[in-house]
């Protein structure tokens, strides 16, 4: 029997799902190298491999076998092949532009543990996909807005969500309808950098944000009485302030969000908090031309920088704050605590903070893998993010599960109906 991978789910899955991969019809105990390979919309290739040894029956499953050292990973890993994928060309993030293709990926098996690899001996495709059967993308051009809004299938009314990203500006949608597949109405919307929208971050106009969120709560598909705000890096502060200032806020989750504005000045009616200081002395650059830019925000509690500070105790909400404490970018675990006394000194509700060691700033969608260093618009060059992959990709797949369930807990009032499948 010549060898062949078997996979299951076989043809198609969803990317935040995860995915078995085997191999049958090999000698007893060959040795071989399985690698992963998949291309980004811009022709960027992302590579994984791993050296195994088959059992004494020819067959090869990653959920029984480790991978023996020398390739991306070691150890019982049996998404490794994903998580482990990196750029081929440096300072390169795996993102999804267009979440109505899937990516392809492909798996090969090599006969040996060399370098290069062996003779190919099998290979197959797989597609992850971002849209489940019956999830509906719908383009919103309202007014100022400009957003996409995944509606589950189903009649709805289905509890609301608007989901902001960072400093990178556009309109990234992955996240937004991969949650949109678990039965959330989500908002991806844009905020600078996008079609009419501006083009720099200089400041920010609330009034924007509090369009999209009257546009939710009055949507006929969104169940009230309020929508829940997610928001990691530059979008968490963003959802901060719309949870202090404006009506309709049920509840905010926050990935690696800041307590204090940052970036650009921010107005709403006669109100104007300014951005946090910084001082680009207290960033270092390593030998090999990466920014360390942890300490060079100033401290939001000290002189004329408490301005900066967002009032987040005139909310009338609940929040999550999800923390890497490898977080390279800023202090997203002091942001969370501070924020969590400031809570409380009001006689507000404690917020929930969840921390994962040895994990960085960009907490994605699970199997998204781990960013150690990418281009930072507003620094000029690359920075590190933080992070170790393995810790980093087991944080992922529970800030997936804890966001769920906080909003299912907060907006629907019924616990998450999800469960984690590893």
């Amino acid at each position: 029997m010549a060898p062949s991978i078997r996979l299951s789910p076989a043809a198609r899955s969803l990317f935040d799902e995860p995915l078995a991969i085997a191999v049958q019809g090999l000698g007893p105990r060959q040795q071989v190298t399985l690698r992963t390979s998949l291309r980004d919309e811009t022709g960027e290739l992302f590579q994984a491999s791993a050296r195994y040894q088959a059992g004494d029956d020819g067959e090869l499953d990653l959920t029984r076998c480790p991978a023996l050292p020398g390739g991306s990973f070691s150890g019982l890993e049996p998404m490794g092949l994903l998580w482990a994928l990196q750029p081929q060309k440096p300072f390169r993030r795996l993102v999804k532009r267009d979440v109505q293709s899937p990516f392809l990926l492909q798996l090969e098996v090599f006969d040996g543990h060399g370098e290069p690899p062996g003779r190919l001996l099998a290979q197959a495709q797989h597609e992850r996909v971002f849209l489940r059967d019956g999830v509906r993308r719908v383009p919103v051009r309202e007014g100022r807005i400009r957003a996409t809004l995944f509606l589950p299938p189903g009649n709805g009314p289905f509890p609301g969500i608007i989901d902001l990203y960072g400093t990178g500006g556009g309109l990234p949608e992955y996240r937004a309808c991969l949650l949109a597949n678990y039965g959330f109405a989500v908002l991806a919307l844009a905020f600078y950098s996008y079609e009419d929208l501006p083009k720099e971050m200089k400041e920010f106009h609330l009034e924007y944000f509090e369009e999209a969120v009257n546009y939710m709560l009055h949507h006929t598909q969104v169940k009230g009485p309020g929508i829940g705000l997610l928001g990691i890096s530059k979008g968490g502060d963003l959802c901060i302030s719309m949870a202090s200032f404006l009506k309709g806020i049920t509840a905010t989750a926050l990935i690696n969000g800041s307590v204090a504005n940052v970036g650009a000045v921010l107005r709403y009616k006669d109100i104007t908090i300014p951005p946090l200081g910084f001082n680009s002395k207290r960033i270092k650059v390593s030998k090999s031309g990466i920014a360390d830019i942890v300490d060079a925000l100033n401290n939001p509690l000290e002189g004329p920088d408490q301005q900066s500070f967002i009032p987040l105790e005139k909310a009338e909400c609940c929040f999550l704050f999800i923390v890497g404490q490898d977080d390279r970018n800023w202090k997203s675990e002091f942001f969370a605590v501070e924020g969590s006394k400031r809570l409380q000194a009001h006689g507000k509700e404690k917020p929930e903070i969840v921390c994962y060691p040895g994990t960085g700033h960009y907490i994605e969608p699970p199997f998204f893998p781990m960013c150690a260093a990418s281009m930072h618009l507003l620094v000029g060059k690359p920075v590190e993010w933080g992070g170790e992959p393995k810790a980093h990709c087991e944080a992922q797949i529970d800030a997936w599960q804890q966001i769920q369930a906080f909003f299912h807990k907060h907006l629907t009032g019924k616990p998450s109906r999800t469960s984690s499948k590893l």
